[in-house]
């Protein structure tokens, strides 16, 4: 088992032993008389964080640089041959995501190259399974399955109009007149996209391999500019050893991936300085000279290169040629990838996840202080009764009635305060609302349309991005409203009436304005350098424009339902502690006016309390307990669950 395969399985145990562990707390609480809809709404939804949490590597190079061959190497060397197409030439000519979805038999789903012709992207038709070609896996077959691979590299000859149409043809790249044979048409993709769905060991604990195709395709898809390539956690770019870095990959290196997290350049093919007439040293310095070149062009530390030859470490892995392997150095590339990405990507989950935790569990831990705090009070305030004539439990009572009726006067001003939550809760939307952000599609795309010069495309395109960005700011004061709002409700309640509350849990839309505005910097790098307004550059920009158009509608989805989340969870904490108080005061009120008509009921009360004070104390343990379970598993280290395995 490679140190990648071995990590990315650690990193799953890990995910299993939180959820695990997050599956106990809920339970426990559902259980018990502590849950309520917004607690369990919450756990839910950490739950779903952790279940839908994936993994992307993304393989972007020049075509025969050896991409499908090394995720061959990495992944699916132990099916003992090549599962992806891997040969001189194109072999990937869409872009293709290997997952896996277990609401779908094993198979290969292809976009037809005839839906670029419309008006929506790649993203759009995901949602639409009838658009797709649907071709069944043979799993048990690997001959069947490399002969079902083959149908992302099939290609078809168009005419120039429709390649123009499509988006695929640059009437002012001279370049682009080579790619016309004899007959006056080229030759482009079959599919426009490929869905691999495969129960690969890894695939099916939320890995995603995408493999794209060479990289003038990078400028004329957009699902790749926009979606695949920058949300991907792992980018591997290749090159091969023996052409170093060309223009091509430096253009596609500065705009399209550049230095960073998650970023690594792997120079293939070592195999090609091996030379039986060199010595051993003489081809080391080589290719340590080739890693300083390559490091030095694309600004890099020479530690982000990394020499491999991925068709000899398939060979050796395959026929467990241990020598041959090493000399590959396909383990130190692996190694790297597991000892500097996995344990990166779940850091951010586990400090997302500790966020949400340590807030449900001071709220938990406030429910219990309230109740025990209630409890004493009520003890202290029945064993004062010992002795004491009706007058003084009379005067009692109506010392309780008047708590009563001032904490009812508070909760009649919380209800205008709660309408001014439901009216500020509405207004948020006024501007996130869907519809709103249709509108605003709709509105630049007919601007685009009437364009007659670059200018005026990229006008209109910007012109979006800033309405967006007001759409989102203007949320965004309302969402501070409310906050500020809740703050000093949250103060009120404290102040008057002894509750214990934190500060109202804090939310802002900030994320998705930095996604708008890393979405535009990505636009503005591809079409910057445009002034000549060609068909091809326009149908291009409409394309990019429709997989912009996707995304943000993606964005300002997720933020409709994390606003919701929100406002759900937001006015929780000062409802239970109104419950709460409320039971309280019900039950102090109950307890003295039973003793007021019989008072041999008096020791018995103060032993009921003395039994409630113990199941409390019970309680605040299990709590403790299980708290203690959640955050050892949250914390716990990747290599803990191969050693206790």
């Amino acid at each position: 088992m490679s140190n990648l395969v071995q990590k990315f399985q650690e990193y799953s145990d890990w995910r299993k032993g939180v959820l695990n562990a997050l599956g106990q707390y809920r339970t426990w609480v559902s259980e018990s008389d502590m849950a309520d809809v917004a607690l369990d709404h919450r756990l839910g939804h950490l739950v779903e964080k952790l279940t839908d949490d994936k993994f992307s590597i993304a393989f972007v190079a020049e075509f025969s640089r050896g991409k499908s061959e090394l995720i061959n190497a990495i992944f699916f060397a132990e099916y003992g041959q090549r599962i992806l197409p891997s040969a001189a030439g194109r072999t990937t000519m869409c872009p293709t995501e290997l997952l896996y979805d277990e609401a779908l038999p094993p198979c290969i789903r292809l976009l037809p190259i005839e839906t670029r012709a419309q008006a929506q992207s790649t993203a759009d038709y995901k949602e639409q399974q009838e658009a797709w070609t649907v071709l069944p896996l043979n799993i048990d077959s690997g001959e069947g399955m490399l002969e079902a691979f083959k149908q992302v590299s099939l290609t078809k000859k168009v005419d120039l109009e429709t390649a123009k149409a499509y988006g695929l043809y640059d009437e002012a790249d001279p370049d682009s007149a080579l790619e016309i044979d004899e007959n006056g048409q080229m030759e482009i993709s079959l599919w426009r996209h490929a869905i691999v769905n495969f129960p690969h060991p890894l695939l099916k604990e939320g890995l995603i391999i995408i493999d794209t195709p060479g990289l003038n395709a990078i400028g004329t898809e957009p699902e790749l500019t926009l979606n695949l390539i920058p949300n991907a956690h792992a980018v591997l770019f290749i090159l091969a050893a023996d052409t170093g870095v060309t223009k091509s990959d430096i253009d596609v290196w500065r705009n399209h991936i550049r230095s960073g997290p998650g970023r690594m350049v792997v120079l293939n093919k070592i195999d090609s300085m091996w030379d039986e007439l060199r010595s051993a040293d003489e081809i080391e310095r080589q290719i340590q000279q080739q890693i300083a070149t390559v490091a030095h062009i694309l600004s890099l530390d020479d530690k982000q290169v990394f020499p491999v030859s991925a068709q000899k470490g398939l060979v050796a892995k395959i026929q467990k040629d241990a020598p041959l392997l090493a000399k590959s150095r396909l383990p130190a590339l692996e190694y790297a990838l597991s000892t500097e990405l996995i344990p990166a990507k779940r850091d951010i989950i586990q400090a997302q996840l500790n966020i949400d935790i340590n807030d449900i569990i001071s709220s938990q831990r406030a429910t219990v202080a309230s109740r025990n705090r209630h409890v004493v009070e009520q003890m202290l305030e029945l064993k004062s009764l010992r002795g004491k004539n009706n007058t003084v439990i009379e005067h009692m009572m109506r010392r309780v009635d008047l708590e009563k009726k001032e904490f009812d006067a508070s909760l009649i001003k919380m209800q205008g305060t709660r309408a001014v939550f439901t009216r500020l809760s509405t207004e948020v939307y006024t501007s996130l609302g869907m519809e709103i952000l249709r509108g605003e599609i709709s509105q630049s795309r007919i601007a685009m349309e009437r364009c007659r010069f670059s200018a005026g495309l990229k006008d209109a395109v910007r012109q979006f991005f800033s309405q967006v960005r007001k759409n989102l700011m203007t949320s965004n004061k309302k969402i501070d409203e409310i906050s500020e709002m809740m703050a000093v409700m949250y103060r009120k309640f404290s102040t008057e009436h002894g509750l214990v509350l934190s500060a109202p849990m804090p939310f802002s839309l900030d994320k998705y304005l930095l996604e708008v505005s890393t979405v535009e910097e990505i636009f503005q790098k591809q079409f910057t350098t445009m002034t000549l307004l060609t068909t091809s550059h326009k149908v291009l920009m409409q394309k990019f424009f429709d997989s912009i158009a996707a995304r943000i509608k993606r964005s300002f989805l997720q933020a409709n339902r994390d606003v919701d989340a929100w406002q759900k969870v937001v006015m929780a904490p000062v409802e239970a502690q109104i419950r709460e108080h409320k039971n309280q005061l019900k039950n102090r009120m109950q307890s003295i006016q039973r003793i007021h008509v019989a008072t041999d009921s008096l020791e018995d009360k103060i032993t009921s309390f003395d039994l409630l004070q113990t199941e409390l104390e019970s309680q605040k343990n299990a709590i403790a307990d299980l708290e203690n379970k959640l955050k050892t598993a949250l914390f716990a280290q990747l290599h803990d669950f191969r050693n206790a395995a």
